[in-house]
């Protein structure tokens, strides 16, 4: 079937109208001044001949024209009729010459180069209400795209592809070289200090709560007022301990820690033992069944916060995505390395579709053409081209008549 555009396709048919109506009406003049002039001398006949000359010339292109698309008067002449007889050939015809000369490497990377797309990509893009555009589909299109991820399609994820690429990747060596690291540069400094002074913060304001559990571990023969002066004189001491840590950063405990955790990257790297118990612990962590739970939750908790973030016009995330587009917009305007190069990807991406996809791009062509019916598509193909084509009928008539006037003098001058 044809796809139509009805509003598009009457006034197309209104200028093929008009422009065949012309064309008649010059075949016209030109019958109506050959029958004046006809058996005149002199002047006249110099009339008469280009005006026979004319009607020749209309005629013989009306038929030329008509004979593209339908048979002239309806008579089945050889060579008539040609786009419903040979509309796949013409179809195929077609193909090979935009594959020819449009589905070339060279001609994309001229075309893309002379562009210049990313240097109107980046004047586009410094507009802030282009800018703002951008991030406000982004946002949508992000927006809708988390809220399709299911709660199964996160399970499938974590049973089928992490789970089992857990199990398969020895821990121990990893967690050894990252802790290593993280000790040498003095990474978890900054977390020890966080702990230590939450902790610091947590005893002072509950002191009842580290009373009742100490005073759950007394022995039950000991008095109670010697327990509570006991507890309270723990409390103290271990407020005063932990604060003393948190504000020494060469305290005897950090170093301690410190040991400690270079201890374990090493034995983590190197002790069989340690290795084991870590590879142990890592599949007891990923048998449990609330590391699904758990990883559902942890996505369904950042989903909810992204969403909320993107739906919000004035949201964190996209003031952050406006802000990271403008600073690329700026140096991309001013960076020509930058252009350049992602010109060269531009290209690249686009000769690598043309060249594997290029021959079915082109097909379509075809097939298309060869689902047309042949009548439908010659009435298709005169309603977009048939009006220009009404110009060489004109034409005809104007250069058959000056031929033939022509022709008519150099007959009198040989005669």
């Amino acid at each position: 079937m044809i796809t139509a555009d009805p509003a598009g396709d009457e006034q197309r048919r209104h200028a093929l109208r008009r422009m065949r109506t012309v064309a008649l009406a010059l075949l016209v003049l030109a019958a109506i001044v050959y029958v004046a002039t006809l058996g005149h001398g002199g002047a006249l006949g110099f009339v008469n001949a280009a005006a026979e000359a004319s009607m020749v010339g209309a005629i013989a292109d009306w038929f030329a024209v008509t004979a593209l698309f339908r048979h002239p008067l309806g008579l089945p002449i050889p060579h008539t009729a040609l786009i419903p007889k040979r509309k796949d050939e013409l179809g195929r015809g077609l193909e090979e010459f935009v594959g020819e000369n449009f589905m070339q490497e060279a001609i994309i990377r001229d075309r893309i180069a002379v562009s210049t797309v990313s240097l109107r990509v980046a004047r586009w893009l410094v507009v802030p209400a282009n800018a703002r555009r951008v991030v406000d589909e982004l946002a949508v299109v992000s927006a809708h795209a988390l809220g399709r991820v299911r709660d199964d399609h996160i399970a499938s994820l974590v049973n089928d592809a992490l789970v089992p690429r857990f199990r398969e990747e020895p821990i121990a060596p990893l967690l050894g070289g990252i802790l290593s690291e993280a000790l040498e540069d003095d990474l978890h400094h900054g977390l020890v200090d966080l702990a230590l002074s939450e902790l610091h913060e947590w005893l002072v304001d509950n002191p009842d709560t580290v009373t009742e559990v100490l005073g759950e571990r007394a022995p039950w023969w000991t008095p109670p007022a010697l327990n509570d002066r006991v507890v309270a004189r723990i409390h103290v001491e271990l407020v005063r301990w932990v604060g003393d840590i948190r504000d020494n950063p060469h305290h005897r405990a950090r170093a301690a820690l410190d040991s400690l955790l270079l201890s374990l990257a090493r034995d983590l790297v190197s002790d069989p033992e340690t290795q084991e118990r870590a590879e142990r612990f890592k599949n007891r962590v990923l048998d449990s069944p609330q590391v699904l739970a758990s990883s559902i939750s942890l996505w369904n908790a950042l989903r909810r916060a992204l969403t909320t973030s993107l739906r919000d016009p004035q949201g964190v995330v996209r003031e952050r995505m406006l802000a990271e587009l403008d600073t690329f917009a700026q140096r991309l305007l001013v960076d020509e390395r930058l252009r350049a190069r992602i010109d060269g990807l531009v290209a690249d991406a686009a000769v690598f579709v043309v060249e594997r996809y290029g021959a079915e791009v082109t097909a379509v062509i075809t097939h298309t053409i060869e689902r047309w019916d042949g009548r439908q598509a010659a009435e298709r193909i005169e309603l977009h081209v048939g009006r220009d084509l009404q110009f060489i009928r004109i034409n005809g008539t104007i250069v058959g008549g000056l031929v033939g006037l022509l022709i008519h003098a150099v007959s009198v001058v040989l005669h």
